[in-house]
């Protein structure tokens, strides 16, 4: 049990970190060969890998979106008992977007996390809505 609560605390913070664009704290709980996937055949579409690579993605992210706000609706955690190693975790969220044109999206996503001695190895989204994906993007 308290294996889970750690991880949906992590998962929770990581998130906040995004929402106050503080991208050192996100990036505080991803493992040096962490892989990071964007759903999708867009420009910003497909598999990063490595910690800064992952970091460059999700700054290009901060730059396009002045506005981003996550609002988690679940987090799933697989193993409750596990604290140290490996786990995976499912978080359904919100997001509202806004570009620096001020123009607002909106969606809906999850983000499938494996986790290996408390640090994020793989981290997969699905966006549930490709279109509003590919319109934020465009």
């Amino acid at each position: 049990m308290i294996g889970a609560l750690v991880a949906r605390k992590k998962v929770r913070s990581a998130f906040d970190s995004l929402n106050k664009r503080d991208l050192k704290a996100f990036m505080a709980d991803w493992a040096d060969d962490a892989t990071f996937i964007h759903p999708g055949t867009l420009p910003v579409s497909g598999e990063v890998k490595g910690k800064e690579a992952v970091r460059g993605w999700f700054e290009k992210f901060l730059e396009r979106f002045p506005k981003v706000n996550f609002t988690l609706t679940s987090v799933c955690v697989q193993k409750i008992c596990a604290c140290c190693g490996t786990n995976t975790v499912a978080a359904e969220w919100d997001i509202a977007l806004t570009d620096q044109k001020g123009q607002e999206f909106h969606n809906k996503g999850l983000s499938i996390i494996n986790i290996k001695k408390q640090k994020a190895v793989l981290l997969r989204n699905y966006i549930f809505d490709a279109e509003v994906d590919k319109k934020a993007w465009a």
